[in-house]
């Protein structure tokens, strides 16, 4: 994994866990609770979902050729778009499952 992709798997967990804040109030830990338990469900997730293939890793060929300038500047649209997806989605689930560990913990 490259600085890049963790970079944007970082930003996608923290995005995904206010996203899933906002979706579920009553699951909500706060703006810095949603946006902490994303950052790591995100980089988390990102790099597992590498690890295992799901997700392309961003390669810089290094030789371009005419016709691929997204491939000679290192740009890969697919595996960005699947980082950003799997990050988040990371993110948000990691935010609910330490919402829902909270709120267990605060019944007792």
């Amino acid at each position: 994994m490259d600085i890049g992709s963790l970079l944007v798997s970082l930003i996608s967990g923290v995005v995904g866990g206010n996203v899933a804040g906002a979706a579920l109030p009553d699951k909500s830990l706060g703006a810095l609770g949603n946006s902490l338990s994303g950052l790591v469900g995100g980089g988390i997730g990102g790099s597992i979902l590498q690890a295992l293939g799901v997700i392309a890793t961003q390669v810089a060929t290094g030789a371009g050729t005419a016709g691929a300038a997204g491939a000679a500047s290192g740009l890969d649209i697919g595996s960005l778009l699947g980082n950003i997806g799997g990050s988040g989605v990371s993110g948000a689930i990691l935010m609910i499952i330490v919402s829902l560990i909270k709120n267990a913990m605060s019944q007792k």
